[in-house]
Protein backbone atom coordinates (compact mmCIF):
# COMPACT_ATOMS: atom_id res chain seq x y z
CA UNK A 1 0.00 0.00 0.00
CA UNK A 2 2.80 2.47 0.90
CA UNK A 3 4.63 1.60 -2.31
CA UNK A 4 1.46 2.32 -4.29
CA UNK A 5 1.03 5.70 -2.58
CA UNK A 6 4.60 6.71 -3.40
CA UNK A 7 4.10 5.62 -7.03
CA UNK A 8 0.90 7.66 -7.27
CA UNK A 9 2.65 10.73 -5.88
CA UNK A 10 5.70 10.20 -8.07
CA UNK A 11 3.73 9.69 -11.26
CA UNK A 12 1.48 12.70 -10.61
CA UNK A 13 4.41 15.06 -10.06
CA UNK A 14 6.71 13.35 -12.57
CA UNK A 15 4.34 13.25 -15.53
CA UNK A 16 3.10 16.78 -14.87
CA UNK A 17 6.62 18.27 -14.56
CA UNK A 18 8.20 16.24 -17.38
CA UNK A 19 5.51 16.51 -20.05
CA UNK A 20 3.76 19.76 -19.06
CA UNK A 21 6.58 21.77 -17.47
CA UNK A 22 5.08 25.24 -17.92
CA UNK A 23 1.77 24.13 -16.42
CA UNK A 24 3.64 22.51 -13.53
CA UNK A 25 5.63 25.69 -12.93
CA UNK A 26 2.55 27.92 -13.10
CA UNK A 27 0.04 25.70 -11.27
CA UNK A 28 1.65 23.15 -8.94
CA UNK A 29 0.15 21.77 -6.69
CA UNK A 30 -3.17 22.82 -8.19
CA UNK A 31 -6.27 24.01 -6.32
CA UNK A 32 -5.36 27.64 -7.13
CA UNK A 33 -1.96 27.39 -5.41
CA UNK A 34 1.37 28.25 -7.07
CA UNK A 35 4.20 26.77 -5.02
CA UNK A 36 6.80 26.48 -7.78
CA UNK A 37 6.39 29.83 -9.51
CA UNK A 38 6.75 31.69 -6.19
CA UNK A 39 10.26 30.20 -5.82
CA UNK A 40 11.83 32.00 -8.76
CA UNK A 41 12.10 32.48 -12.48
CA UNK A 42 10.83 29.93 -15.01
CA UNK A 43 13.48 27.33 -15.85
CA UNK A 44 12.25 24.57 -18.15
CA UNK A 45 15.41 22.52 -17.64
CA UNK A 46 15.02 22.50 -13.87
CA UNK A 47 11.32 21.62 -14.02
CA UNK A 48 12.02 18.82 -16.51
CA UNK A 49 14.78 17.49 -14.24
CA UNK A 50 12.29 17.39 -11.36
CA UNK A 51 9.89 15.42 -13.52
CA UNK A 52 12.61 12.99 -14.59
CA UNK A 53 13.68 12.48 -10.99
CA UNK A 54 10.16 11.69 -9.81
CA UNK A 55 9.63 9.32 -12.74
CA UNK A 56 12.90 7.54 -11.94
CA UNK A 57 11.91 7.02 -8.30
CA UNK A 58 8.47 5.88 -9.49
CA UNK A 59 10.04 3.31 -11.84
CA UNK A 60 12.13 1.91 -8.99
CA UNK A 61 9.04 1.77 -6.79
CA UNK A 62 6.98 0.00 -9.46
CA UNK A 63 9.69 -2.67 -9.68
CA UNK A 64 9.51 -2.98 -5.89
CA UNK A 65 5.74 -3.55 -6.04
CA UNK A 66 6.20 -6.56 -8.31
CA UNK A 67 9.29 -7.96 -6.59
CA UNK A 68 8.84 -11.01 -4.42
CA UNK A 69 11.30 -9.85 -1.75
CA UNK A 70 11.58 -6.91 0.67
CA UNK A 71 14.88 -5.66 -0.79
CA UNK A 72 13.55 -3.58 -3.68
CA UNK A 73 10.95 -1.96 -1.42
CA UNK A 74 13.64 -0.96 1.03
CA UNK A 75 15.78 0.44 -1.80
CA UNK A 76 12.81 2.50 -2.96
CA UNK A 77 12.39 3.59 0.66
CA UNK A 78 16.00 4.77 0.81
CA UNK A 79 15.53 6.84 -2.34
CA UNK A 80 12.23 8.37 -1.22
CA UNK A 81 13.57 9.00 2.29
CA UNK A 82 16.77 10.76 1.21
CA UNK A 83 14.88 12.89 -1.28
CA UNK A 84 11.93 13.49 1.02
CA UNK A 85 13.93 14.52 4.08
CA UNK A 86 16.22 16.91 2.19
CA UNK A 87 13.27 18.36 0.27
CA UNK A 88 11.33 18.87 3.53
CA UNK A 89 14.32 20.50 5.27
CA UNK A 90 14.89 22.86 2.35
CA UNK A 91 11.32 24.11 2.45
CA UNK A 92 11.36 24.26 6.25
CA UNK A 93 14.39 26.54 6.17
CA UNK A 94 13.26 28.57 3.10
CA UNK A 95 9.59 29.35 3.79
CA UNK A 96 7.69 31.15 1.03
CA UNK A 97 4.14 32.22 0.45
CA UNK A 98 1.25 32.64 2.82
CA UNK A 99 0.85 30.74 6.07
CA UNK A 100 -1.58 28.46 4.23
CA UNK A 101 1.07 27.78 1.54
CA UNK A 102 3.75 27.09 4.14
CA UNK A 103 1.60 24.71 6.16
CA UNK A 104 0.33 22.90 3.06
CA UNK A 105 3.81 22.60 1.60
CA UNK A 106 5.39 21.28 4.79
CA UNK A 107 2.49 18.93 5.50
CA UNK A 108 2.62 17.38 2.02
CA UNK A 109 6.42 17.13 2.05
CA UNK A 110 6.36 15.69 5.58
CA UNK A 111 3.92 12.97 4.54
CA UNK A 112 6.05 12.17 1.48
CA UNK A 113 9.18 11.85 3.64
CA UNK A 114 7.33 9.68 6.16
CA UNK A 115 6.16 7.33 3.40
CA UNK A 116 9.79 6.79 2.42
CA UNK A 117 10.79 6.21 6.05
CA UNK A 118 8.03 3.64 6.52
CA UNK A 119 9.37 1.72 3.51
CA UNK A 120 12.70 1.27 5.30
CA UNK A 121 11.14 -1.06 7.83
CA UNK A 122 10.39 -4.67 6.99
CA UNK A 123 6.81 -5.55 6.33
CA UNK A 124 5.08 -8.42 7.98
CA UNK A 125 5.54 -11.60 6.05
CA UNK A 126 3.71 -14.85 6.31
CA UNK A 127 5.88 -17.93 6.29
CA UNK A 128 5.26 -19.71 3.04
CA UNK A 129 5.49 -23.41 2.59
CA UNK A 130 7.65 -24.79 -0.17
CA UNK A 131 4.58 -25.48 -2.28
CA UNK A 132 3.35 -21.87 -1.93
CA UNK A 133 6.67 -20.46 -3.13
CA UNK A 134 6.68 -22.44 -6.38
Amino acid sequence: MILALTVAQGLLVGIWAEFFPRSFYDSFPGFGLHWVSMMGAWDEHLVSDVGSFYLGLSALTIVAIFARTDGPGRLAGIGWTVFGVFHFVYHLTHPMGSTFDRVGNLASLGVAALLGIVLLFPGRTVAATKEQRV
